[in-house]
């Protein structure tokens, strides 16, 4: 999935550059959010994209914590926590 972000912000900035139709930034982050966030921060580094946009920036860092928040819990909690989580979001 990194490897379609990182695509996905190549190509985006071509179009930028091209005055092309762009690629959305809800469809960035939805590919940032499947699991193509580092793709997605490595391509801003690399090809200098949406680094700078502030708005853009706030979204795709709590992206990031998200996955780091879910990684972290899933490493040292297990499912447990997962488990937990989601029985309390869809009681009924």
């Amino acid at each position: 999935m990194s490897f379609i972000t990182f695509a996905q912000y190549a190509d985006d900035k071509s179009c930028a550059k091209q005055g092309r139709w762009r690629i959305s930034e809800k469809r960035l982050h939805l590919c940032e959010f499947m699991g193509g966030w580092l793709g997605g921060f490595i391509a801003q580094r690399r090809l200098r994209h949406k680094s700078s946009k502030v708005s853009y920036q706030v979204v795709f860092w709590v992206i990031v914590a998200i996955h780091i928040t879910f990684w972290l819990n899933w490493l040292f909690f297990g499912k447990q926590l997962v488990g937990l989580f989601l029985s309390s979001v869809f009681k009924g």
